[in-house]
């Protein structure tokens, strides 16, 4: 059984985060299911604030409450590069194991990816590559791998079935493109006046510190030079992106895109969550972004879903 109770309480972003939050305690519901059902293994996911939430309690009662009912548990804060996904998110993966005892494994990093952790659980939680064996890892997959082979859009020209502009040119692109002949959900939202005023002033791997001080927003005004690293920022094809969020506000990160004066469409936000292009997105444009922000990169669900099946094998089946 997997799943991923509400994150947005959890969040290091929220505007105020309390134990009082309902959504906070929806863990619990997911807990109720677990007990009716005993399923072999279970999986939690959410944000890495989880790890910090009423100092810790929050974890502690998710142990207490699957060890009672006999699971052995563990939890990590995974990087999605480490799985191939071009993009700086890490998330917290609780895993339970019917069995009393057992000792839990968390899959491996497959890929050379490398961001920052700044935030609590860093350094005991997060899986490390050394560096004698990085060498053996796979090259990080990048904004470019994900987005090179689509075609340059407006925001004004919607075009439900487009046409890819290249030939995939490697392996992330034809893992993508495997099965689909068209191409949909490419298109964006439209930019202010004053964010293509200071898009002019962004170069590749830039941020707001481009931008000259009197068009940028009152906050960033005062903001210090060492803050919002990622705000207002324009994707750096040999890159990583942003983590994806439920809006590609320019605001909240780095979204603009490489080479052209926009922000990333829907398709372009899923491909650097790594969900095929036979995966299609409905609703407004602002429901498409949300599903696909809200979602567990599939890449870094895989690589989980493996280790789990492994696990299943050896307590169940063998």
């Amino acid at each position: 059984m997997a799943g991923g109770p509400p994150c947005q309480g959890f969040s290091v972003n929220a505007p105020i985060r309390s134990l009082d939050d309902e959504r906070n305690h929806l863990f619990k519901e997911f807990i109720r299911v677990v007990s009716c059902l005993k399923p072999k293994a279970i999986l939690i996911e959410n944000v890495p604030g989880i790890i910090s939430m009423g100092k810790g309690t929050v974890v502690e009662q998710i142990y207490k409450e699957l060890e009672t009912l006999g699971y052995s548990v563990d939890h990590r804060i995974l990087f999605a590069g480490h799985y191939g996904v071009p993009q700086m998110r890490f998330r917290t993966v609780f895993i339970g194991i019917r069995k009393v005892g057992f000792s839990i494994r968390f899959p491996q990093p497959q890929y050379d990816a490398k961001a920052v952790a700044n935030f609590t659980g860093a350094k005991t939680l997060c899986l490390k590559v050394d560096p004698l064996f990085s060498g053996q890892l796979k090259k990080p997959t990048t904004v470019w791998d994900a987005m090179s082979d689509l075609p340059a859009i407006t925001p004004e020209v919607v075009n439900e079935n487009q046409k890819y502009a290249s030939e995939p040119s490697c392996d992330y692109q034809r893992y993508l493109r495997k099965g689909s002949s068209s191409l949909k959900n490419h298109k964006c939202n439209r930019l202010a006046k004053i964010n293509l005023e200071r898009l002019k002033h962004i170069p590749q791997g830039g941020s707001w510190r481009d931008v000259p001080f009197e068009l940028l927003p009152k906050g960033l005004q005062r903001a210090r030079r060492s803050d919002h690293t990622k705000r207002y920022g324009r994707l750096s094809p040999d890159g990583l992106c942003s983590t994806v969020l439920t809006k590609c506000d320019p605001h909240w990160g780095s979204f603009f895109h490489p080479t052209q004066d926009r922000v990333i469409s829907i398709r372009e936000a899923a491909r650097i969550q790594s969900f095929p292009d036979t995966y299609r997105f409905t609703g407004t444009v602002t429901q498409q972004y949300e599903q696909v922000g809200n979602a567990v990169p599939p890449l870094l669900g895989k690589a989980i879903g493996d280790e789990i099946h492994q696990m299943i094998k050896e307590v169940f089946y063998a």
